[in-house]
């Protein structure tokens, strides 16, 4: 827990208990004694919690103040940052559902929501006001199909779906055995086995234009096999046949790179022009190469050679539809 936390937590004993003792604080705050000593200064001089040690009870109590002393006040308890994403997150998406079976469930779910982001001195109006979750590029889906989808991933059930190819423009019938539904980059995602292609395909579920399904057991991959296909290369396009890629981002633009994670299995260091050199794996280039032309003259691939070759057809194809 955060020095704040522990505050809250040491209130909590002293409120508690009629004394605590030291080992009590040290084994509740996971702390060192040190660290526990440090915290009680600054309660007691910055924040003028009212603590005595209790010499005859060998442990600490909280006493009644000075008149002429300042009043003890904690400061405003808030959460991390993941915590705070997840409630606002929660919150919007309740906000913006569609009238359904969960409507009598909403409002209360609402309630608590609001409750608890006006934890502690912030009002809920306030951090409503002052922290926003700005959705970038998120694609419309039909509501009806993705509960198919959902549906059919829970009850382990086959689905028969026409996917419509944005590269081509083609549409192709499919059978398909559902593994997980992913929510990546504000758009949902269907892992499965194709039994048209006999591997493992992700789809995005806004590109299935007919959705039924059939009453057939989906096929179980296993998950250790899911894993080694889906998380072994870059994005959520993935697949066995892993190439490493090598970047090289420009010491002004590594600012930004240095501190991003872009791969679990990700490799990095600094050459002493202070450039910085990103290895990673990728199966699929369609994901790696958006990321890399993001960064546009901050970037260059050293290798493979059908990366770079790929990236500069790429900007030759740019750079005429400008010269048009």
């Amino acid at each position: 827990m955060d020095r704040t936390e522990r505050f809250y937590k040491m209130d909590q004993l002293l409120n508690e208990y009629a004394v605590v003792s030291i080992d009590r604080f040290l084994d509740e705050l996971g702390v060192s004694l040190a660290t526990f000593k440090r915290d009680l200064v600054y309660m007691r001089d910055r924040l003028h919690a009212p603590i005595v040690f209790d010499r005859a009870n060998s442990g600490y109590r909280y006493t009644q103040p000075d008149k002429n002393t300042p009043s003890f006040s904690l400061p405003g308890l808030w959460f991390n940052a993941e915590e705070a994403h997840a409630l606002l997150a929660m919150q919007q998406l309740l906000s913006n559902l569609e009238p359904g079976l969960l409507d009598g469930h909403i409002a209360p779910l609402q309630a608590r929501l609001k409750a608890m982001l006006g934890t502690g001195d912030h009002s809920a109006d306030e951090v409503e006001k002052r922290i926003k979750i700005v959705h970038a590029a998120k694609r419309r889906l039909k509501a009806d199909n993705f509960a198919l989808v959902a549906s059919a991933t829970l009850k382990r059930k086959r689905l028969k779906v026409i996917h419509y190819n944005r590269g081509n423009g083609q549409e192709t019938e499919r059978t398909l055995s559902p593994q997980q539904l992913v929510h990546y980059r504000d758009n949902w995602y269907l892992d499965t086995y194709c039994h048209m292609r006999n591997e493992i395909r992700s789809f995005s579920v806004d590109a299935l234009r007919k959705v039924s399904m059939i009453d057939e057991t989906a096929v179980d991959v296993p998950e250790a096999e899911l894993k080694s296909v889906l998380e072994s290369g870059y994005g959520i396009f993935a697949g066995k046949n892993v190439t490493w890629a090598t970047l090289r981002f420009t010491a002004d633009r590594a600012k930004w790179v240095s501190i991003e994670a872009w791969h679990p299995a990700q490799r990095s260091h600094y050459e002493e022009d202070g450039s910085y050199i990103l290895e990673l794996p990728y199966s699929d280039d369609r994901e790696l190469l958006m990321d890399i032309l993001k960064h546009a003259d901050g970037v260059s691939v050293v290798s493979p050679e059908s990366l770079r070759e790929r990236v500069l057809g790429l900007l030759k194809m740019t750079l005429a539809n400008y010269r048009n």
